[in-house]
């Protein structure tokens, strides 16, 4: 098994927190807090695909 990159362990589990997140706010009935993590999930995921192809440009990966 090659190294773990843990900049995206770290990006999964905030993806996964945002995930959750929505979730809860549904159970509470909160569209405002739904909303927020839906954003935050768009861009934890965002800069996880730009931080991969800058690893791959890189030649990291």
């Amino acid at each position: 098994m090659k190294n773990i990159k843990w900049v995206f362990v770290l990006y999964a589990v905030l993806a996964a927190a945002c995930i959750m997140a929505i979730g809860i706010a549904v159970s509470e009935k909160s569209l405002s807090l739904a909303a927020l993590s839906v954003i935050a999930w768009a861009v934890v995921m965002g800069m996880g695909f730009k931080t991969k192809k800058k690893y791959r440009e890189e030649g990291r990966l």
